[in-house]
């Protein structure tokens, strides 16, 4: 699949989530087997681009390519600058936010929101595509605000007359929020009319899912976003799966037990000891959900304030796991926090 001049090794893409795809989680996923990770969102708001948090999404230093920066906000002007922002500070793809369905963001008339107002709709993407004439811009959207007002067709033609290079689309409607199931015939639908690649989100928790999706759709790829927290090497599986239809092993306690690890240290060095044990608190309960004592294990955890406290607790929790045998007993389907609620 490619995206502009940029081939992508396959076609598996980590969804941006706020508060969740930061540079620590794109580089993991990356490594595991995804061929691109979108950013979380980045503000419009020229004011923002000072503060800590927005200048921690700008960097993207040892990040492989593509580099992929989602920008969200309603102000064509601002959605421009913002693109020439971000372009300076690395970001070689710019992804536009119409799919986001929090409050939050939809109560200012960005994310999903904006799918109410075609002609907005319209001006921001031509403004974001005039702006970096020499970069990609995509976009993400839902099928529709509500259900009765599904209009993932008219904002296709609106991004390829805008000179949109990639849609990716998410199988429910604003109101539906992340209730319910993914429906996948409105992202057929678009397929069918499509002359840009098309990428399929919602739902998709297993290979076998991620194939029939993909089949099912006709899409040029699939988008993991839930699925993949606390489980970042479903991306290799997913390949592995399309590619020969057999299963690889699922991994083993001591490699898990690395791979919090590594994941653990680089939120600490990236956010600083007392934010990063803070933010590493819900990527350590993803990667134990539903284990044996796992639930005791969290609530302890999350009273320790300490980076060596955290590290030592869960050292000591993969212990008694590697006691118990080389395999840890995950459920099919990790039951996952909504991701906004995560990031408020």
């Amino acid at each position: 699949m490619r995206i502009g001049n940029y081939t992508l090794k396959n076609n598996l893409v980590v969804a941006p989530m706020a508060g969740v795809t930061d540079r620590p989680f794109r580089q993991l996923c990356k490594r595991m087997g995804a061929g691109m990770a979108v950013s979380e969102m980045v503000t419009s708001n020229s004011l923002l681009y000072g503060s800590a948090k927005t200048q921690r999404r700008a960097n993207h230093e040892g990040e492989v390519d593509p580099i992929s920066v989602q920008i969200a906000g309603s102000d064509p002007a601002m959605m421009a600058e913002a693109a020439r922002h971000n372009v300076d500070r690395g970001a070689q793809i710019i992804d536009i936010n119409m799919g986001c369905p929090a409050k939050k963001i939809c109560n200012v008339m960005a994310g999903s929101a904006l799918l109410q107002d075609e002609p907005l709709v319209a001006r921001i993407l031509a403004a974001v595509v005039a702006a970096v004439p020499n970069v990609p811009v995509t976009l993400k959207i839902r099928t529709g605000w509500d259900k009765q007002h599904k209009n993932a067709l008219t904002i296709l033609k609106i991004a390829e007359d805008s000179g949109i290079q990639a849609l990716a689309m998410h199988g429910r409607t604003r109101a539906c929020g992340y209730t319910g199931q993914a429906e996948y015939d409105t992202i057929a639908a678009v397929k069918a009319m499509a002359h840009i690649p098309v990428i399929a989100n919602g739902d998709i928790t297993t290979p076998e899912k991620a194939k029939f999706v993909l089949e099912y759709t006709g899409a040029d790829a699939v988008m993991i976003g839930r699925a993949a927290q606390g489980r970042p090497w479903i991306f290799r599986e997913i390949a592995h799966f399309l590619q020969t239809g057999t299963h690889l092993p699922a991994p083993e306690v001591d490699e898990i037990h690395r791979v919090l690890t590594e994941h653990m240290l680089d939120l600490y060095g990236f956010y600083g000891e007392q934010s990063g044990v803070r933010i590493a608190r819900k990527h350590i309960s993803w990667y134990t959900k539903g284990l044996q004592d796992s639930a005791i294990f969290r609530h302890a955890m999350n009273q320790l304030q300490t980076l060596e406290e955290q590290v030592a607790a869960v050292d000591e929790f993969f212990d008694r796991c590697r006691a118990r045998g080389k395999h840890l007993d995950y459920v099919a389907e990790p039951v996952i926090d909504d991701v906004t609620t995560l990031a408020a």
